[in-house]
């Protein structure tokens, strides 16, 4: 069920490294993507697909991980995703991109839950020197990174405490939490 795909379909930053994603698995996301609605059909996204260690560790080092997590560097050796989809503007095609990185985000991460993979969205990253270390030509933007891979954490969605901080942590067993607020507080009003 969708549901269940929402639910296990979190931001996980820790994977087990040394489990493989072939390329074809990878191009069967991107199909996800691909069949996903798109602002006035243009389809302006393009994908750069990554699972070779050497391309990984050069995607790595140009990210940025959890920001609320204060002095972590990100996951470690061993730790770290077995592949990444990049997700690119193709400026020739559309000059907006609208919502469909994130809609394309998403399908991507449903499809990876359901192959038993996880991953995470990363918009905090090094674009201009990505882009130059990838020798990605003018008029492709890089969006957004997706880190894949099998997922090495466990989180927990808790209630939003009373003091109403969202950040996520970390408790002292490394066990993930991420404060969600409350069903009813996200609904503003119920037209019957």
């Amino acid at each position: 069920m969708l549901s269940d795909l929402a639910r296990r379909s979190r931001s996980y930053r820790k994977f087990s490294q040394n489990v493989v994603i072939e390329i074809q698995t990878l191009r069967e996301l991107v199909e996800l993507a691909r069949l996903s609605p798109s602002g006035g059909n243009l389809q302006p996204l393009k994908y750069v697909l990554s699972c070779a260690a050497s391309t990984n560790a050069l995607i790595f080092k140009h990210l940025t991980w959890a920001v609320y997590l204060k002095g972590w560097p990100g996951p470690a050796e061993g730790e770290r995703p077995s592949a990444y989809i990049i997700i690119l503007h193709d400026k020739t095609i559309g000059g907006s991109f609208g919502h469909d990185a994130g809609i394309v985000a998403q399908s991507i991460l449903l499809g990876a839950v359901e192959k038993g993979l996880g991953g995470c969205i990363i918009g905090s990253v090094a674009r201009e020197k990505l882009k130059a270390a990838l020798e990605l030509p003018e008029g492709l933007d890089i969006l957004l990174v997706l880190a894949l891979g099998k997922p090495a954490e466990e989180i927990i969605i808790d209630p939003l405490g009373a003091d109403g901080k969202i950040e996520y942590w970390r408790d002292g067993q490394g066990v993930h939490h991420v404060p969600k607020r409350p069903l009813d507080e996200l609904i503003f009003r119920e037209l019957t």
